[in-house]
């Protein structure tokens, strides 16, 4: 299995994080510079649509990138407090399908004080006439960062469900 990771502004795929995505398939975790980049998804997409990537996971802003990304390259993501209802960046929106064709799932923390869930929220409403297929998990004492316990049961969930 490949699994693209995409992490969020001014971050990087910890070694921690790394080894329990390594025990699923191959990782690219890419550096990606999104403010000086604002055609991030379409880099991607270029750099990525013909590397028979599996999955795409990925974290606050690098969760908005991966909610688009599945959605043109026709994959699963699994996406941890996404920034899709604001962003303290310039992206670039490409033409991008209603869905994925499969499942987006995404971990929300409900005292993120960075990306705001109700915004999350609120956006995901907005995209319901979409037909994307959700499975939302809001963790009412989670943060921003994601724990590492979280991190792996949310990937071992997600990738169990792609497997079967």
């Amino acid at each position: 299995m490949n699994i693209l990771y995409l992490h969020g502004l001014n971050g990087s795929l910890k070694p921690e994080k790394r080894n329990i995505l390594e025990a699923y398939g191959t990782v690219i975790a890419p550096s990606i510079d999104y403010q000086n980049n604002s055609n991030a998804i379409s880099w991607l997409y270029d750099s990525y649509a013909n590397k028979s990537i599996d999955v795409v996971i990925g974290s606050s802003m690098g969760g908005f990138t991966g909610f688009h990304l599945s959605k043109l390259m026709q994959i699963p993501a699994l996406l941890f407090n996404p920034a899709l209802a604001s962003r303290s960046v310039v992206q670039q929106l490409p033409n991008t399908p209603s869905n994925n064709g499969s499942t987006i799932s995404m971990v929300l923390g409900a005292k993120d004080t960075v990306i705001d869930p109700k915004g999350t929220l609120s956006f995901l409403g907005n995209t319901l006439s979409q037909k994307q297929l959700y499975k939302l998990t809001i963790l009412p004492n989670m943060e921003h960062r994601i724990p590492l316990d979280v991190f792996e049961e949310a990937v071992l969930k997600f990738l169990k469900n792609k497997r079967a």
